[in-house]
């Protein structure tokens, strides 16, 4: 069994709307403490909807971080208090690919980044896809209003994970997951 890490004096540096830092004192097996910078968020669901051809939903963002659009997995923040996270995915492939799902079942976890983070990301994998009415339509806004959505092979999907055109982590992970069990 290995040794026991304590948070002995945390100091809370932000507090937003999706995240919060803090700088955690942690014990550390040498007998010492060492400073840990901590990124807290709620966590995120992402979707891969496989429809009955063998494509998947890929979608292209801009993501200001990276200063670029990126393909990635329909997806979205866990930020309804106690909500079921699989009903959290549904309302996202519905808000970002105007599709719903008759089959929902969780395909994978995923620690983005533990290093620094306590994102946790749950990854569906959904089926029996059917297009929402045009009337319930989600208006998207932000960074949303522009969303590519577009449907690609599954291999071809995989592919581009190998050749470095998916880098978002969740993504690389559901894709590469779907893969393994279709």
């Amino acid at each position: 069994m290995g040794f026991e890490h304590e948070t002995v004096a945390r100091i809370e540096r932000y507090r937003g709307p999706i995240f919060d830092v803090v700088t955690d004192e942690v014990t550390m097996s040498h007998g010492g403490t060492a400073k840990r910078d901590v990124v807290r968020n709620r966590g995120a669901v992402v979707v891969v909807a496989l429809d009955e051809a063998g494509r998947v939903v890929l979608i292209k963002q801009y993501r200001h971080a990276l200063g670029a659009r990126i393909w990635e997995l329909p997806a979205g923040l866990r930020d309804v208090e106690d909500e079921d996270p699989a009903l959290t995915a549904a309302r996202e492939l519905a808000e970002e690919a105007d599709l719903t799902a008759g089959r929902m079942e969780k395909l994978v976890e995923v620690h983005t980044s533990p290093g620094f983070s306590t994102e946790h990301v749950l990854v569906y994998l959904a089926r029996d896809l059917a297009p929402v009415p045009h009337a319930d339509r989600f208006a998207r806004h932000d960074e949303e209003a522009d969303l590519e959505v577009t449907r690609v092979d599954l291999d071809e999907a995989v592919a581009m994970v190998l050749r470095g055109e998916i880098t978002n982590a969740a993504a690389v992970a559901g894709l590469l997951a779907a893969a393994r069990v279709r």
